[in-house]
């Protein structure tokens, strides 16, 4: 189980990084094309463990509709809103805004799902939003501006959630590999004619090593990592690993730090507690109902 710990722990240190990779890769390609080669990389990736375990499914009319609505809302605006978000706002700042995710998808499953919606959520969000002012007024309302990238930055949080939500009602009829393989697939092709069309004007690198550094990051972040959580998280108990994925914004702080030389201010660190402590608090009981599903559906698999 310590194993398995600190297997997953690998996977939040590289998510939680990759708001400084992706801070550093649109400093060198464009945020349209930096969004379509990243999708390649993936699709190539998904592509050779799919022929490797020979697995290519057929798709109904229905589920076909909603995989390419996948791809376009929960992968292509998704990836470039991202880069798109970094080429101005804060890493840090991005992560916080980005970790509040699992209280808007609550809002949508209320919304869509019929899931119910509980005062926990509700006064954990409101907790959350404390910290996301401390965080992008830096403490300070008296020179408060917004940069143009925290907007995109929500547009990410938003189609984020709506993955999610699109992904919970695919994964009841179609496996997890066909759901990621086809949406990344479909959001690569959508992406191609933006990169004419968004970027302006197209910024492409000659330098080898931040090519290699954008194949790495793409394969690492979206393709080994979510191979190495989804084996490892089979193996401990579910409430404890998703404590472990509200860590990434203080990931991005320390990487930012390291990387970026970026210090990390008094009303970071106190809004970073508000939105990690409103998240935790918003979802605990999710979690729980979540736990409880999974030990019964395990006790039916056994009998």
């Amino acid at each position: 189980m310590l194993k398995s710990y600190m297997w997953l722990m690998f996977c939040v240190v590289v998510w939680g990084s990759n708001f400084v990779f992706g801070k550093i890769l649109v400093q060198e390609f464009s945020p349209a094309l930096l969004t379509s080669l990243r999708l390649l990389f993936i699709v190539l990736l998904l592509m050779g463990i799919s022929s490797f375990k020979n697995h290519f499914k057929r798709l109904n009319k229905s589920d076909f509709v909603l995989i390419i609505l996948l791809g376009i809302i929960g992968v292509w605006i998704n990836q470039w809103s991202f880069f798109a978000a970094l080429e101005t706002a804060d890493p840090t700042t991005s992560a916080l805004i980005l970790a509040t995710t699992p209280i808007l998808t609550g809002i949508f499953a209320a919304v869509f799902l019929k899931e119910k919606l509980t005062i926990r959520m509700v006064i954990g969000s409101l907790i959350a939003m404390t910290g996301i002012y401390f965080v992008v007024t830096k403490g300070n309302t008296a020179s408060f501006q917004i940069d143009k990238g925290l907007f995109w930055i929500v547009v990410t949080m938003i189609t984020f959630a709506i993955m999610i939500i699109m992904t919970k009602l695919l994964s009841t009829r179609v496996d997890p590999l066909t759901i990621t393989l086809y949406s990344n697939v479909v959001g690569f092709a959508v992406s191609i004619p933006f990169v004419f069309v968004l970027d302006d004007p197209i910024r492409m690198t000659s330098d080898i090593s931040d090519w290699a550094f954008l194949i790495a990051t793409a394969v690492v972040v979206h393709g080994i990592a979510t191979l190495i959580w989804n084996h490892n998280i089979r193996n401990v108990d579910a409430s404890k690993a998703s404590i472990l994925s509200n860590l990434e914004p203080f990931v991005a702080m320390i990487t930012g730090l390291i990387l970026l030389y970026k210090p990390i201010t008094g009303a970071e660190i106190l809004g970073s507690f508000f939105i990690v402590g409103g998240v935790v608090l918003s979802t605990i009981n999710a979690k729980t109902r979540e736990r409880k599903q999974l030990i019964v559906k395990e006790g039916e698999q056994q009998v």
